[in-house]
């Protein structure tokens, strides 16, 4: 724990967050605790990753990059499983909604938007942050990532248009992928996206079946 929080303060300092306000909340289930908490830690983590890439400039983001090689393999392999996890718990949650007053159905179905919603969006964010390490790390004669105006020096916000691409089109649109390791972790997020998106769907259908049906 002491090396995640030296090489990556601002998801060890969410992380924390969560835990502890998943501990206190007044939920009516495990389920109902693990949910507040993630939801607090994903939504805090979002904003400390905002307010960093709207300050953030390219050395800042490569000094960044350089801090976290030592274990981001692994932060990033567990948070994908971490939010692929939330929304298997939330499927549990929705399917006890049936049966609720509606004001406690709107809320539910609120809880589901905002937890599904923040697993999408950290999705996006620590595949950036990713992508940025692999970028700033790479040894070779040409950058692992080709920007259309061949940009040399990207920040957090060029990592977040090319993560996000995938995310929402399933597509790298104008970068080019130059590295076989990159190409396997833009696979690995198309095929995480897919799964998210479909999810998405089907949380839609489930919701306006249940306001409506």
């Amino acid at each position: 724990m002491p090396l995640l929080a030296r090489t990556h303060p601002r998801l060890s300092a969410a992380a924390t967050l969560g835990v502890a306000v998943g501990i206190l909340a007044p939920a009516d289930s495990i389920l109902g605790k693990i949910l507040i908490g993630w939801n607090a830690g994903v939504w805090t983590y979002l904003v400390l990753m905002l307010w960093l890439t709207m300050r953030a400039k390219a050395p800042d983001v490569k000094r960044i990059a350089e801090v976290e090689d030592e274990n981001a393999g692994l932060v990033l392999l567990l948070v994908c499983i971490a939010a692929l996890a939330s929304l298997g718990t939330i499927t549990f949650e929705l399917a006890g909604s049936r049966d609720l007053e509606t004001t406690r159905k709107l809320l539910r179905y609120g809880f589901t938007a905002l937890t599904v919603i923040g697993s999408w969006l950290l999705i996006g964010v620590i595949f950036s942050v990713h992508y940025a390490r692999l970028y700033y790390t790479w040894n070779g004669k040409e950058p692992a990532l080709r920007f259309a105006e061949e940009l040399k020096t990207p920040n957090y916000w060029d990592f977040l248009y090319f993560s996000f691409t995938i995310g929402v089109a399933v597509q790298t649109a104008d970068v080019g992928v130059a590295t076989r390791e990159l190409r396997k972790i833009v696979l690995a997020q198309s095929l995480i996206g897919f799964v998210f998106n479909t999810a998405i769907l089907g949380f839609s259908i489930n919701i306006a079946a249940g306001l409506f049906g």
